[in-house]
């Protein structure tokens, strides 16, 4: 159970950094079912939710506009790996080991959950930054608000799932696949089509 509720927390923050860090904030904070482990309780700070509050906020604005959206992609590169290893690790105690005693990172094994949501969340995000460019060239950018809401309500979604309903996780990301295989191949068919408008008789 553990491992899907960090996977389903890792691939929402390769959609959105602070989506999942701030649900995870947030329900430590007010759900009683919700545990963070010792040394993740932090999250619950009412200063770190509020900053991941505003970051959130940019994120969202800067990941709607056309070529803009890009270049917060390439800026996320970091964020969001980073935002996975610590999502991933608040659902395995040993992971917390990292903030309390570095050398034990290496010695114990915590940097394990750590790496897997790191890299869970940097294939989201590698696969997002790809399928986007594509999208924005073949609708002319007008794909960009809309694939950026998907992405953010893809987010919170699998977020809540992680929490409430692990099992269900792998379903959860069957289906973010499937709708951005979708996406991407509606947007090259558009592509397709607006070059056969184009082109001279």
């Amino acid at each position: 159970m553990e491992f899907l509720t960090g996977t389903g927390l890792a691939v929402a923050a390769g959609l959105n950094a602070y989506i999942p860090l701030l649900i995870l904030g947030l329900a430590g904070r007010f759900l009683d079912f919700v545990d963070l482990p010792a040394n993740w309780a932090w999250l619950e700070n009412p200063w770190v939710l509020g900053i991941l509050g505003v970051l959130l906020v940019v994120e969202i604005v800067a990941d709607k506009i056309p070529a803009v959206d890009s270049i917060n992609d390439l800026l996320q590169t970091v964020v969001r790996p980073v935002a996975g290893g610590i999502a991933f690790g608040t659902g395995s105690a040993s992971g917390t080991a990292v903030v309390t005693d570095p050398a034990a990172f290496f010695t114990s094994g915590s940097w394990v959950p750590i790496a897997i949501g790191v890299v869970l969340a940097l294939g989201t995000h590698l696969t997002k930054m790809a399928a986007r460019p594509v999208l924005n060239v073949a609708t002319a950018g007008t794909a960009a608000p809309a694939v950026s809401t998907a992405e953010d309500f893809g987010s919170v979604i699998l977020s809540f799932v992680a929490l409430l309903f692990p099992l269900l996780v792998l379903v959860a990301i069957g289906g973010l696949v499937v709708a951005l295989v979708a996406a991407v191949r509606r947007g090259r068919r558009r592509k397709r089509e607006r070059v056969q408008d184009t082109s001279p008789l």
